[in-house]
Order: structure tokens, then C-alpha cells, then sequence
């Protein structure tokens, strides 16, 4: 069997990436998985929406519960995140796009704050080695 490099990359990837890069690695599966089981709603492929829709659901608990609920703004995280994963259940149950496009519009701003908010660390981090 000959080695797939892409997947050699993705492992390395993972392996390798700092937990805010991880956090930002789900939120990108997420929404790919979202517009996976969109676009399988509108090819009725019934099966696979179902299938991508649940790895979306099991992405948005692994970020639940690997909140740290010590942090202020964790509590509020935590609700946003179960309401987008009752959304997701329901959108798949209810083959409805309307729901997707909800919960991808949620997902892209924490994604894209998330992101952010790792750029201003590493400047951050830089400024300080810089001083040191």
C-alpha cells in the first residue's frame, strides 16, 4: 500500500499544533462538516447529511467539554455551544438548510475570533521574547 503524503501532513499536523491550534483545526472541521451535510441535503443524499452532521455534533462536544470552566467566559461559551449542538440535531432531523446556515454563521465567528485571538498571542509572545 503506498503512503499518502496529504495524510502524512494532516498527522504531522495534528501531532505537532499548539491546543490553540487544535481548537482552530475543529472549528475549521466543523464547518467543513456543516457544508458537507449542506450540500448532501440538497443532492438528497440523506445518508451522508447524517454522517457529516454528526461529526459536526461531535466536534461542538469535544469543544464543551474541553472548556475550562474556570475561565469567566466559559459558562457562556458552554450555552452557546449546546445551542449549536441542539441546532445540529435539529437541522439533521429536519433535513433543514435554514438551521445550517444558522449554526455555520455562529461557528465562523467563533472561528474567526478564535483566530484572531491567536495572532494577537503570538505578536504578543514575540514582543515578549523580543525583550527578554
Amino acid at each position: 500500500m503506498k503512503a499518502n503524503p496529504y495524510k502524512a501532513y494532516e498527522q504531522t499536523s495534528v501531532t505537532t499544533a499548539t491546543p490553540g491550534e487544535l481548537t482552530l483545526m475543529l472549528y475549521n472541521g466543523c464547518l467543513k462538516f456543516i457544508r458537507f451535510g449542506k450540500a448532501a441535503i440538497s443532492e438528497n443524499d440523506m445518508e451522508a447529511k447524517n454522517t457529516n452532521l454528526q461529526k459536526a455534533q461531535r466536534i461542538i462536544h469535544e469543544l464543551m467539554v474541553t472548556l475550562n470552566m474556570d475561565v469567566p467566559i466559559a459558562k457562556d461559551m458552554l450555552r452557546m455551544y449546546d445551542y449549536i449542538h441542539r441546532r445540529l440535531i435539529e437541522a439533521n432531523v429536519k433535513s433543514d438548510l435554514e438551521i445550517l446556515n444558522e449554526v455555520e454563521e455562529l461557528v465562523t465567528g467563533f472561528r474567526d475570533t478564535w483566530k484572531q485571538v491567536l495572532q494577537i498571542t503570538k505578536q504578543q509572545t514575540r514582543r515578549q521574547a523580543g525583550q527578554a
